[in-house]
C-alpha cells in the first residue's frame, strides 16, 4: 500500500471551528517544523518566490529636496534579485497558520539630482507576514484565502555610482518604500500560496491503486483544525474492488499519540486497515499433494490418517498419496494492541484422496484459526506489512 504523501494543503488550513467530527480512515498531526519544512522546499528551493517576484516594478520616486536641495526623482526602479530569503511559520490557534518570509530585496533604478542622472542601487530587508486560513470546505475540497498580510521594513542601503547621497534621499526612499511595497509584495504571496494550494491539493484527492484487486481513494474529511503545538486533519477512505464495490468500515473517533519531537503522526484506524486487508488478502484455494517433495512431514501425516481409519473400511485405501486442500475461510482482521499488531485468518483444510477412477474420498475437514504477527516497516514511498505465523 502506498504510503500517503504528505498532504499539502494541512500546511495553509487552520481551524474555523474548535469542534470536530466523527470522522472515518486516517487521521494526521504535523508539527510547525514539518509545516516550514515543505513550504521552504515548495516557495524557496524550488524557485516561486523568485519566479513571481521577477519584473516587480516600483512606483517613481519624486522628492523636492535632494542633494543641494534640487528635485529629486527615481525612476525605472525594478527588482534585480532576492537574496537570502528565509520561511517561517507558526500556528494560530483558532485562526489558521502565519507564513512569514524574510528576505533582501536588490532594486535598480535611474535617479536624478537637478541636473546630475545616474545609477541607483537600493538594498532593503523585508519580512512579509500572511495570516492563512482555510473556508468553504465542500467535497473534500477548501478555498485558501490570506485574513491578512503585512510587509515590516528593516536595514535600507543605497549607493549612487558618484558616492553623493544626502539625508533626505535616503528618508525619500525609505518613505515611498514602506508606502508602496507592501501593496506590491502582498499579492504576490497571495498568488505563490493559491499556486502552492493547487499543487498540493491533489496529494488530498486521490485514487491509489492496490495492485490489481482494487483501489483506495482518500479524500480531506473536514476543515483541517490547529492547536498551539501541532496542525491537524482527518481524510475518508473508501476502499474499493475491481468491479466498483466498496468495502464498508466503521467509522470511529480516535485518539492520536502525542507528537513530541516527531514531524509527523499519521493514523490509520483499524477498521479501516481491516477494509484494506480484505481487498489485498485474496488468496484463491491452494491444492496439493502430500509427498516428501511438497513437505518433509508428508510420510508422518499420512501415517496419522491411517490410523484415523476405521477397522474394516473397504473403500479407505491408500493407494493413491494424499492431497490437501486450504481455502481462506471468511474475512482476516488486524487486532491493534500498544506496540503490538495481529492479523486473525480462518482457513479450511480438507485432506483427501483421488482415486484412479476419479472419484475423491474425503478423510478430514478441520477449521484453523491462525495469528500472524505484522511488522510494520517504511521501504521507500510504500508502507510495508510483513505477516509470520507466531510460535
Amino acid at each position: 500500500m502506498k504510503l500517503l504523501k504528505l498532504f499539502g494543503i494541512v500546511f495553509f488550513c487552520g481551524l474555523l471551528s474548535p469542534s470536530r467530527g466523527v470522522l472515518s480512515g486516517l487521521s494526521c498531526a504535523v508539527s510547525p517544523g514539518a509545516m516550514q519544512k515543505v513550504l521552504s522546499d515548495a516557495v524557496i528551493q524550488n524557485g516561486l518566490l523568485q519566479k513571481h517576484l521577477q519584473g516587480l516594478v516600483l512606483p517613481n520616486i519624486m522628492g523636492d529636496g535632494g542633494l543641494l536641495n534640487s528635485p529629486t526623482s527615481i525612476t525605472g526602479l525594478h527588482l534585480v534579485r532576492v537574496r537570502l530569503p528565509k520561511l517561517s511559520v507558526a500556528l494560530l490557534p483558532g485562526i489558521g497558520v502565519q507564513l512569514a518570509i524574510a528576505a533582501r530585496l536588490d532594486l535598480s533604478g535611474n535617479c536624478l539630482v537637478g541636473l546630475l542622472s545616474e545609477l541607483i542601487d537600493i538594498s532593503v530587508d523585508v519580512t512579509i507576514t500572511a495570516n492563512i486560513k482555510c473556508t468553504n470546505f465542500e467535497l473534500g475540497a477548501v478555498q485558501v484565502v490570506i485574513d491578512d498580510c503585512f510587509c515590516i521594513l528593516g536595514a535600507v542601503k543605497i549607493k549612487l555610482l558618484s558616492g553623493l547621497l544626502s539625508l533626505s534621499v535616503n528618508d525619500l526612499v525609505l518613505n515611498q518604500l514602506t508606502a508602496t511595497l507592501p501593496g506590491l509584495l502582498c499579492p504576490v504571496i497571495d498568488i505563490i500560496v493559491n499556486l502552492v494550494n493547487i499543487q498540493f491539493l491533489g496529494t488530498l484527492n486521490a485514487v491509489i491503486p492496490v495492485g490489481t484487486v482494487g483501489t483506495i481513494h482518500y479524500q480531506l474529511a473536514s476543515l483541517p483544525f490547529t492547536s498551539g503545538l501541532y496542525l491537524g486533519m482527518d481524510l475518508d477512505g473508501a476502499v474499493q474492488q475491481v468491479g466498483g464495490s466498496i468495502i464498508p468500515h466503521d467509522s470511529s473517533a480516535s485518539a492520536l499519540p502525542p507528537l513530541l519531537d516527531r514531524l509527523l503522526v499519521l493514523g490509520l484506524r483499524q477498521s479501516f486497515l481491516n477494509a484494506i486487508l480484505s481487498l489485498l488478502i485474496q488468496v484463491q484455494p491452494q491444492t496439493f499433494t502430500c509427498t516428501p517433495e511438497a513437505f518433509s512431514g508428508a510420510k508422518q501425516l499420512q501415517d496419522a490418517v491411517l490410523t484415523l481409519f476405521p477397522s474394516g473400511c473397504s473403500s479407505c485405501s491408500m493407494n493413491s498419496p494424499l492431497s490437501i486442500r486450504i481455502e481462506l475461510f471468511g474475512k482476516p482482521l488486524i487486532l491493534l494492541e500498544n506496540n503490538k499488531a495481529t492479523v486473525e485468518l480462518s482457513v479450511m483444510i480438507q485432506v483427501f484422496i483421488k482415486r484412479l477412477d476419479g472419484s475423491i474420498l474425503n478423510l478430514l475437514l478441520l477449521k484453523a484459526d491462525l495469528g500472524l504477527n505484522v511488522h510494520v516497516s517504511i521501504s521507500g514511498s510504500s508502507l510495508v506489512l510483513a505477516l509470520s505465523l507466531g510460535r
